[in-house]
């Protein structure tokens, strides 16, 4: 009988041994922790309008048990789970004409958490109570098909940001949610991860969206108030890809289209096909709250059915059995795969991670700032009371040059095509598509060596982090 025998080698199993400690500074967000904290500085979406319905609906948001009301004169409410009477749950509390009453012992709510009425307590200790007891409530606004609260100091309540992608009229938008069963650091680090795109949507087993995000362009960073960008520029024959993914601290992202954009066709200054919020629900649990962008500037709009948005999250629908998500992982399959929260003290990262490094150094800066009792950095609203954004895609007729590295060339395109953008954030939206779209022109006429060369003089663009 032959002996058994197994492959020679380097094995390293036993002598590895993974850390355990989590990162809590970046992945803890309940109350009270420095993270927890400094998200409730902000407006968060916390559900699909067509989810709230006629009864009250269970919410949990940032560690936190809430219900979800519209009472019957259409004022919404978002309260805590547990009536301050004897911690019945509101989940099944009656909407009434002003605010929600408890079912147990018929105590009533208004929307603002204040006690209207205690039944069956003698007159004087009802009046009382109404001053004494409180049920916790946070404010609520309506956008678009989203429901957006603010769990934060009642006294420091922010304006509710406008971004520019709101607003666009000639784009459809479709709200949707996508559940993701990790922590939310694992989805927010996607947005500024570019190069997976060219593996895990592209060369694993088949094209999810198309050829074009297989090619591994360059990869640049940049930096403006509280939003961080990455630019993959990536050359297609004779065309080059500008596609910009974006975060705006801390958790708003966008990026350029799934399906209308693959670096064939020129395409002048096109928006984002998804505008999203990446939404903790606890430590180990999130979900992405969004609006799917269809038109001219988006994606086609034959993607704007049922399916289109989960597509365009994830190039695939969640609903799938687990051989179908072995054989073509995804987005879910990616983030999911590193645990509930993973541990950063495990990872190597590498040059290609630079702009997950950012981000993560930036929230650190901020969740300490806060926690010094500092304010966090918003983006400003321009003039219009819109806040500019950058995500999206560009595609510019620019042949190989013979001369020069392309790779530098690359960079410097990358710079001018984003100050391009930052010089029409005053601009009404047709006026700086018209803006931007002269400066791109312009771009292809020059052509990139003869860019590289004016950097070379001195006249490059700034803004780009140049930190590794």
């Amino acid at each position: 009988m032959d002996s058994i025998r197994f492959r020679s080698g380097s094995y390293s199993g036993y002598d590895i041994r993974p850390s355990a400690a989590a990162d809590d500074e970046l992945t803890r967000v309940g109350p009270g922790t420095p993270c927890g904290e400094y998200l409730r500085r902000f407006w968060h979406p916390v559900s699909l309008t067509r989810d709230l319905g006629e009864r009250p609906l269970t919410v949990r948001i940032l560690g936190e048990d809430l219900v979800l009301f519209r009472d019957q004169s259409g004022q919404l409410g978002l309260v805590h789970r547990q009536c301050p009477h004897r911690g019945a749950s509101l989940e099944y509390g009656i909407c009434e004409e002003r605010g929600i009453r408890c079912c147990y012992h018929g105590w009533h709510f208004d929307v603002d958490g204040t006690l209207l009425d205690a039944p069956g307590q003698p007159a004087e200790l009802n009046e009382r109570l109404k001053h004494r007891v409180r049920l916790g409530a946070y404010p609520v606004i309506e956008y678009n098909g989203l429901i957006f609260a603010y769990l934060g100091p009642p006294k420091s309540v922010p304006q509710f940001p406008v971004f520019d992608t709101m607003a666009l009229e000639e784009m459809t938008t479709v709200p949707y949610k996508a559940p993701f069963r990790c922590n939310w650091l694992q989805v927010l680090d996607a947005i500024l991860d570019p190069l997976h795109t060219s593996f895990l949507h592209s060369r694993m087993n088949r094209v999810q969206f198309s050829e074009g995000f297989g090619e591994i362009g360059r990869m640049d960073f940049f930096e403006r108030s509280s939003t961080l960008l990455g630019v993959n520029t990536r050359r297609i024959g004779a065309n080059l890809w500008l596609r910009v993914n974006e975060l705006v601290m801390p958790n708003f992202t966008q990026a350029g289209s799934a399906f209308a954009a693959d670096g064939t066709e020129v395409r002048y200054y096109g928006r984002s096909s998804f505008t999203r919020w990446v939404v903790p629900l606890d430590d180990e649990n999130t979900v992405c709250l969004a609006w799917a962008n269809f038109g001219d500037r988006g994606d086609p709009g034959e993607w704007n059915i049922p399916e289109g948005p989960e597509l365009i999250e994830q190039g695939e629908v969640f609903d799938r059995s687990y051989e179908e998500r072995q054989r073509s992982p995804a987005d879910a399959e990616a983030v999911e795969g590193m645990g509930r929260i993973t541990i950063h003290g495990n990872e190597n990262l590498v040059i290609s991670d630079k702009g997950v490094a950012l981000m993560r150094r930036r929230l650190r800066e901020q969740i300490r700032s806060v926690a010094e009792g500092n304010p966090p950095v918003r983006s400003v609203p321009n003039s219009f009371g819109r806040i500019p954004t950058y995500g999206g895609d560009t595609v510019l007729r620019i042949p190989r040059e013979s001369k020069g590295s392309e790779f530098e060339q690359l960079g410097v395109l990358a710079t001018r095509f984003m100050e391009a953008q930052y010089q029409a954030d005053d601009l009404t939206e047709p006026e700086r598509v018209a803006s931007v779209t002269r400066s791109l022109k312009d771009l292809e006429a020059v052509g990139i060596a003869t860019l590289q060369a004016e950097a070379a003089e001195g006249e490059g663009g700034t803004g780009r982090d140049q930190e590794s």
